[in-house]
């Protein structure tokens, strides 16, 4: 019998930077205690924009995770990066330092970039004059800004690489670690992180029309709901460490669980006067195949739950076609935290790794009834006993770009 576990890679180390939660136990926990961590804008006065809430990462002092020597060279968003991907070694037991600096490989996903850092650059642009705008706004904002940073902080000189895909990329970038590591890496650190709470960035969120306008908390975002009204936009994400099964082995790491099957497929511009086209099932469907798994194998979905009553209905008519109606637990802990772009499917990658570790189904909260064609078993209020052995995470980017990830017990 062929065994198909052999090149799966194994994830060993978790890092956390969320907004309800720095830090993975912090995050887990306030999590199943469907806390959550969106609030009123604080980064800057909100008071004249549309959105004015978020999920901001709180407690978060970039003096305290990151040197000052790299922190006046980097975006926010690269310090919460930073942090996570120290977090997740430390978690993994490994010492960069002790091992060949050519088999160490990073990839990260990005969206905004470091738009906070843009802010401030522009505004003295505008105010002072081009000879006041600081020199690193050329490498603060560019999307490699955090792979580069995290390579270069530990000596990581194997392959390193970035993926744009908007919301799908913490998958995307997951799949890319398992490619370095059947070409031979040794460890890879991957996830991705986001951080765009400035004017500018906030702009640059309104011109998709998906956010949420409403200033109560608990009913802002609300996914698969008949009250659905949009998305928060969030801060944060996720970093995990990667490695090959048998390295994990050798050096008696502790595995959370193994990435089994990856599909990625795309959504075209709609057509005028046609319908717009999802193929997020065939993404599910092609992951399964990889991992080898039947739908009846999979104990939850973590869903991408844009809270867009047109795109909820897409997701959910994609997962009951596999998996019929109600047959299969649905989860969207990001109520919680709002939508995190390129940081939203790492930590959702890192939720379902959590869940299989403690056999349980995080829920989903705010949600009160759901919308007509949203035929799903989606968890509210509080978690489900597992056991949870496999887990499928979904992720769809704007633009069109949709994701599927298959994890499973080790």
């Amino acid at each position: 019998m062929t065994d198909h576990t052999t090149d799966r890679p194994v994830i060993t180390g978790i890092g956390i930077t969320a907004p309800n939660g720095l830090g993975t136990h912090a995050y887990w926990q306030a999590t199943l205690d469907g806390k959550s961590g969106i609030g009123p804008i604080t980064r800057f006065d909100a008071e004249r924009y549309p959105v004015r809430l978020a999920g901001e990462v709180t407690g978060f002092d970039d003096t305290e995770h990151v040197p000052s020597r790299i922190a006046v060279q980097t975006d926010h968003w690269s310090h919460l990066g930073l942090t996570a991907a120290d977090m997740a070694l430390r978690d993994a037991g490994i010492d960069p330092a002790t091992l060949p600096e050519y088999e160490m490989a990073v990839v990260t996903a990005a969206s905004s970039g470091g738009t906070e850092f843009g802010q401030r650059e522009i505004e003295k642009l505008w105010a002072q004059g081009p000879q006041y705008v600081g020199v690193y706004q050329s490498i603060a904002w560019f999307y490699a800004a955090t792979t580069g940073q995290i390579s270069i902080r530990h000596g990581m000189r194997g392959p390193c690489g970035v993926i744009c895909t908007e919301q799908a990329g913490g998958l995307d970038v997951a799949a890319h670690a398992r490619r370095l590591l059947n070409q031979g890496a040794r460890t890879v650190v991957t996830g991705g992180t986001d951080a765009s709470l400035c004017p500018y960035g906030l702009v640059a969120q309104l011109t998709t029309g998906h956010l949420s306008t409403r200033d109560d908390p608990e009913h802002a975002y609300l996914p698969f709901d008949t009250d659905a009204c949009g998305y928060i936009p969030g801060e944060g994400g996720a970093m995990l460490i990667a490695e090959h099964p048998t390295t994990a082995h050798t050096r008696g790491a502790h595995p959370y669980g193994a990435l089994a099957g990856y599909a990625a497929t795309f959504d075209p511009r709609p057509r005028p006067g046609e319908p717009p086209l999802s193929n997020l099932r065939r993404a599910i469907t092609t992951a399964l195949d990889q991992a080898h798994l039947t739908p009846h194998d999979i104990d939850v979905v973590f869903a991408d739950a844009i809270g867009v009553p047109e795109r909820d209905r897409q997701e959910a008519h994609a997962i009951t076609t596999v998996f019929g109606p109600c047959a299969v637990p649905v989860t969207a802990p990001k109520t919680m935290t709002g939508r995190l772009y390129a940081g939203g499917a790492a930590l959702d990658l890192a939720t379902a790794l959590l869940a299989i570790r403690d056999n349980v189904i995080p829920p989903t909260t705010g949600v009160r009834a759901l919308a007509p064609g949203c035929d799903i078993d989606l968890v509210r209020g509080t978690p489900r006993d597992g056991p949870v052995r496999n887990a499928l995470v979904l992720a769809r980017g704007h633009g069109g770009f949709n994701a599927a990830c298959v994890l499973t017990a080790t």
